[in-house]
């Protein structure tokens, strides 16, 4: 059996608030069958770039104050081996997702405070720009609200979970108005990037997450931490947020936040279950670019009618689809107790050209699907998916696709899946291509923390 971990603390909980009691008295649901379809799954060309990746995932929950994930060096530091001593210099990015849990104490409603930290250890001052950026709250920002499977999100209004959200503004290009254009470090010292409350009070359950995406370029190089810190209180007794001074006192003298999460299989392990755990560390690559053709070719040519093929996307350890490929992301360092690799490619975009080509002398209709079937080491017996769907939500986020229209007019689509595990997936697009027509799609999003890998892009040739 397969352990994976996704983001599925917060969900399980508020979505009960949504369905209504007599839901528990219903007709049961049918099982799931099991449905086999013959498509090959391809192994995705191109690959990650090299782009430094600050990945603070772990824990996911947090209920002690410390630190969450720091990249300073250990000289000085109370605790050495909290600090994983690698610089960012140049582009890198910083996605961070916790939850607060007040459950277990109902008592303790106090905030938890989101802290990510930038060192300039340098004698030059380093600026950070802000390239794209943004940071929500599941409450109220991005509540887990049940959705169709399918819609449309021109206008981005469409989001489920604070992951989704994030990531699919930074897709458009957008910077959050709570984040500055630039911040200047003089050398030396230390700045708050991201400084935010996750709060629980008023909550029931007391329960509340953030997700943050940020992607960043540096005039020389900085290091960063992330922290959680329980809200402190003014002289009224009102919260206030932690200042520079209590975040630095907390990054140089805190042990690692707790409780920390399931340690991760080790990949050389032949049998038993599989636990990927929860990333803390950095990781390398923050955007895989593809080309998808015909090796050897500059264009991909479609099925024959009636017939499809996949490339897989998120494919991982012990769930590559029989492609043998792992997208993974490589951890560069990593807390001992944390993932070995960053599962699931959470935030990681995905970059795909499709240049479609009718080879045939007919006219053919062609769709592009993405879908989410059961995860596998081999595909032998074909791909498989279930009917009706499980339970499990796979995925929760915005895709967007650029082309032109049967009618030569470019058109540029953005729409927001809801995927169960093992549900097969509408046509994203269908295209009508004329006899020996070649035509351009370009298939875009950032895997949002919200879901759980595999999935794959589907090209299918209808009758």
């Amino acid at each position: 059996m397969i352990s994976f971990a996704p983001f599925t603390g917060l969900p399980r909980f508020v979505m009960v608030l949504f369905l209504p009691l007599t839901l528990a008295q219903a007709t049961p649901a049918p099982t799931p069958q099991e449905i086999v379809q013959p498509q090959a799954v391809r192994s995705l060309p191109g690959q990650l770039d090299s782009t430094l990746v600050f990945n603070s995932n772990s824990p996911e929950v947090v209920q002690t104050e410390g630190i969450l994930l720091s990249t300073l060096p250990p000289t000085g530091k109370r605790v050495p081996s909290a600090h994983l001593d690698q610089a960012f210099n140049g582009r890198f990015d910083i996605f961070a997702h916790h939850i607060a849990n007040a459950v277990s104490d109902p008592s303790n409603l106090r905030s938890l405070y989101l802290g990510i930290l930038i060192n300039n250890p340098g004698t030059q001052p380093v600026t950070i720009d802000v390239l794209q950026a943004a940071s929500y709250l599941s409450q109220p920002d991005a509540p887990f609200l049940p959705m169709p499977a399918y819609q449309d999100n021109q206008d981005g209004k469409v989001f489920a979970g604070p992951g989704g959200r994030a990531v699919g503004e930074v897709l458009r290009g957008q910077r959050q108005n709570i984040f500055p254009a630039q911040l200047v470090i003089p050398p030396g010292q230390s700045r708050m990037i991201l400084n935010l409350p996750i709060p629980v009070k008023g909550l029931t359950p007391p329960i509340n997450g953030r997700s943050t995406l940020m992607r960043l370029r540096s005039t020389g190089s900085v290091y960063v931490a992330s922290l959680g810190m329980f809200a402190k209180t003014d002289t009224t007794g009102a919260e206030r947020s932690p200042t520079l001074e209590e975040w630095q006192t907390l990054l140089n003298t805190g042990d690692v936040a707790s409780p920390r999460d399931k340690t991760p299989t080790p990949l050389d392990a032949k049998s038993g279950a599989v636990i990927y755990g929860r990333v803390a560390g950095v990781a390398v690559g923050s955007q895989w670019t593809a080309q998808v053709v015909d090796p050897g070719s500059r264009s991909l040519s479609i099925p024959k009618a009636g017939e499809a093929f996949s490339y897989g996307l998120s494919t991982l350890h012990k769930g590559t689809l029989g492609t043998g490929q792992n997208q993974n992301a490589e951890m560069v360092k990593r807390y001992p107790d944390t993932a070995y690799q960053a599962h699931g490619n959470y935030a990681i975009e995905y970059r795909l050209s499709l240049p479609l080509q009718n080879s045939t002398n007919q006219p053919q209709r062609v769709a592009i699907a993405f879908e989410t079937p059961l995860k596998r080491e081999d595909t032998k017996a074909g791909v498989r998916f279930l009917q009706p769907p499980g339970n499990q939500t796979s995925f929760r986020g915005t895709v967007r696709l650029r082309y032109n229209t049967d009618q030569g007019l470019p058109q540029t689509r953005y729409i927001h899946l809801v995927q169960k595990r093992g549900q097969q997936g509408e046509p994203l697009v269908t295209l009508q291509l004329k006899p020996n027509e070649q035509r351009l799609v370009q298939f875009d999003y950032i895997y949002p923390p919200d879901a759980t890998p595999p999935h794959v892009l589907t090209v299918k040739t209808l009758n």
